[in-house]
């Protein structure tokens, strides 16, 4: 019995431990995604970004992995410059656990009977939200963007970078879009 409790925690833990990333994408319609080879960033856009100096590298470093993996070049007079926005939200969950719920019980003040229904759960979760625009450098215009939304689970500096990879890697899976 104690070791099915165990196994069945350790999986619960696994499971949570490897939540996806929610991504999702938008882009301008018509657009010839096969046309843009090479990239840069959007040094003013990146400056302003609402995160610290050591999450943007990491950011910026997954992004530069990514892109350079999928063929890529990053240039000086690239054909797209990319943005980053970040924000972080919390998201709150409602579970309802209604049932019949009944007990007896022997105790200190004798026998008891104890019956109702189930109430509710609250669970909040604090999330990440990357996006990553792509704009066309020539005409100064917004192409594509992905989003990705997970939840912020760790201060260490390893497993911090290692989220960090596999969100921007689910947003850039998602470039080019299939139209």
């Amino acid at each position: 019995m104690i070791k099915k409790a165990t196994l069945l925690i350790a999986a619960i833990v696994l499971l949570v431990g490897c939540q996806t990333v929610r991504v999702s994408q938008d882009y301008a319609v018509g657009t010839d995604f096969n046309q843009f080879k090479t990239y840069g960033y959007f040094k003013q856009g990146i400056d302003e970004a609402d995160i610290n100096d050591l999450d943007k590298k990491r950011i910026l470093k997954a992004i530069d992995a990514q892109m350079l993996a999928s063929g890529w070049s990053k240039s000086q007079t690239p054909d797209v410059m990319i943005n980053i926005f970040t924000k972080t939200q919390q998201r709150v969950d409602v579970y309802n656990n209604w049932g019949w719920n009944a007990g007896f019980g022997w105790g200190w003040g004798g026998l008891g009977w104890n019956n109702g229904f189930g109430g509710n759960n609250v669970n909040t979760v604090n999330e990440g939200v990357l996006h990553i625009d792509f704009i066309d450098a020539q005409k100064k215009e917004l192409i594509w963007q992905g989003v990705g939304t997970a939840p912020i689970r760790s201060n260490d500096p390893v497993k911090k970078t290692e989220r960090i990879n596999k969100i921007v890697q689910e947003i850039l899976m998602q470039y080019p879009p299939k139209q």
